[in-house]
């Protein structure tokens, strides 16, 4: 059983979160938040394997909650909720470090219950929208133009091994180091010093920025039956 905390200000979006997650029988939602405070210190009392977080709320916002909750339990992975228009905060947040995955309100509710199965296994996960959003705004952020950010992109990816390669393509497609290690048949320590070593010589804090860089390099596979 996957056990959740769900954080918004906004009571209805709550409601409508638990409602989609609990269609699976395999997640529980063990405590509700309605500001990044609440959040962190429940993350500490019920300690689920994934909390889902509003990027905006009173008191702290979800970009310092998540900071927190990775900071004071590890072992709980962060989603972030956000809408279009935030594609600031997603940016930081990806710069913090904090969260695993990232998901548009607006989105399907398959992507949800996909989310959070994939954080809860260790994978970091970005909806196609959000990941879409994050690298055209990078593209028109100054930063040079979308081939430009493409082109530096695929030049850093040129300086990983083969294998390495590889292995960011499966994060950038949100797999996590279990599925990785099914798919390349080796073993799952491997995997996790595959993704150490793409960490560094990407010069990234966290797989969900490592998925942005598959994704602005154009190396992201399609999702395998597995992912389902």
């Amino acid at each position: 059983m996957i056990r959740v905390l769900i954080a918004d200000d906004e009571a209805m979006i709550r409601a409508g979160v638990r409602a989609v997650l609990s269609t699976d029988p395999g997640i529980d939602v063990v405590a509700e938040a309605a500001d990044g405070h609440d959040a962190v210190e429940l993350v500490r009392r019920h300690r689920p394997q994934v909390a889902v977080l509003d990027i905006r709320m009173p008191k702290v916002n979800g970009i310092e909650a998540a900071a927190e909750i990775h900071r004071t339990v590890p072992a709980t992975g962060v989603i972030m909720l956000t809408t279009f228009g935030e594609d600031d905060y997603i940016l930081q947040a990806l710069g913090g470090g904090g969260a695993a995955g990232f998901l548009i309100k607006s989105g399907e509710p398959e992507e949800l219950i996909a989310g959070v199965r994939a954080v809860a296994d260790g994978a970091a996960y970005l909806s196609p929208k959000v990941a879409a959003r994050v690298v055209a705004h990078l593209a028109s952020s100054g930063a040079g133009a979308l081939a430009g950010r493409r082109g530096a992109a695929r030049e850093r990816v040129n300086g990983l091994t083969a294998r390495e390669r590889e292995v960011l393509s499966f994060l950038g497609s949100g797999l996590s180091n279990g599925q990785i290690a099914r798919r390349l048949h080796v073993v799952e320590g491997t995997v996790k010093a595959h993704v150490s070593s793409v960490l560094a010589r990407l010069g990234v804090d966290n797989r969900a920025a490592a998925a942005v860089v598959a994704h602005e390099a154009g190396i992201v596979l399609p999702p395998a039956p597995d992912q389902q």
